[in-house]
């Protein structure tokens, strides 16, 4: 039987790409795709596909909770991430959720396939120019003191931390930045998450330690 996978990335053009690749295997087969987060955990849930190859950065729900969510939905799935992201702190993160693999965007296509069949075999896979090597490196650069939770954040989480800390909503967010209020939300419950919080003065708080924000720029709360 032909081992299942599904494509989550929110660029049609890159799952379509992926789509082709897959299809000249002989033993591959594509069942299902997705466009977000939320959208990837249904359909996986639903599907349970030997492998899921996924994005870190898709809107609703980042790749890596979708990675650690997995566990409980389709534990039996393996996770291949396909990213842009090159940063050790991104790899270490997603291999520390649950992934397997670690493709970059920029990599040869036969990387892709290459991962699939070493996840299939319940073996990790790196591509170049990535290394364990290289993690243990960094884990060991940053053994000093606690992971920096702030480098697992995405740009748009990033972004959402700060314009939250300075106070503005979101629906005043999603208008800077051209995204829905629910969108917003879902992207703050996600970097809270990632950073351990559960209410906004905490975030303010980390926000002004790291010089996010100024004092000046956050508003009074009675």
């Amino acid at each position: 039987m032909k081992a299942t996978i599904v494509l989550a990335d929110d660029h049609q053009l890159v799952r379509n790409g992926l789509q082709m690749l897959l299809s000249a295997e002989a033993d591959l087969r594509v069942i299902g795709e997705a466009g977000d987060g939320i959208e990837t955990l249904r359909v996986v849930e639903r599907l349970k596909p030997d492998v899921l190859i996924l994005d870190l950065m898709m809107p609703g729900l980042d790749g890596v909770e979708v990675i650690r969510e997995l566990k409980k939905s389709s534990p039996k799935t393996r996770a291949v991430v396909v990213s842009m992201h090159k940063s050790e702190a991104y790899v270490w993160e997603a291999l520390r959720s649950g992934a397997i693999g670690y493709v970059l965007k920029d990599s040869a296509p036969t990387d892709v396939v290459k991962a699939i069949r070493e996840a299939l075999a319940n073996r990790p896979f790196l591509s170049h120019p990535l290394s364990e090597a290289n993690i243990m490196a960094y884990l060991q650069k940053t053994s000093g003191g606690p992971f920096d939770l702030y480098e697992t954040l995405t740009a748009r989480e990033r972004q959402i931390l700060q314009l939250s800390a300075e106070g503005q909503t979101s629906t005043a967010i999603g208008t800077r930045l051209s995204i829905s209020p629910r969108t917003v939300e879902a992207h703050r419950a996600n970097l809270m998450r990632k950073l351990g919080f559960h209410k906004l003065t905490e975030l303010v708080r980390f926000a002004l330690e790291r010089q996010l924000v100024s004092n000046g720029s956050v508003p009074s709360r009675p």
